[in-house]
């Protein structure tokens, strides 16, 4: 059993930072990439950034030089650092992983979202 849980959304102005965390619990050996999607009201859910085992990190065209995405192994935590926020980047928020089980399982798991609001 393997859990990802969101905290950190909220309501900001345009210009405004918000830092969104995701702790991942459970029967976890390894992760292979952690990452950031959103989904915006009525359109489809779309990759923000995301993180390999390795450190490799990939942004969308629209985050980049204004999103970071980080993690702390220590505490199986990914964080997305979201500053000069648009209203264009309202949305939920899912954290997204793939990762191997301690019963060496291969599998891909989401949370449950945590709303981002930018007011104009």
């Amino acid at each position: 059993q393997v859990q990802l849980v969101e905290s950190g959304g909220g309501l900001v102005q345009a210009g405004g930072s918000l830092r969104v965390s995701c702790a991942a619990s459970g029967s976890i050996r390894s992760f292979y990439v952690m990452g950031w999607y959103r989904q915006a009201p009525g359109k489809q859910r779309e990759l923000v950034a995301s993180m390999t085992s390795g450190g490799g990190t990939m942004y969308a065209e629209s985050v980049k030089g204004r999103f970071t995405i980080s993690r702390d192994n220590a505490k199986n935590t990914v964080y997305l650092q979201m500053n000069s926020l648009k209203p264009e980047d309202t949305g939920v928020y899912y954290c997204h992983a793939v990762l191997r089980t301690l019963e060496d399982s291969r599998g891909d798991y989401w949370g449950q979202g945590t709303q981002v609001t930018v007011s104009s």
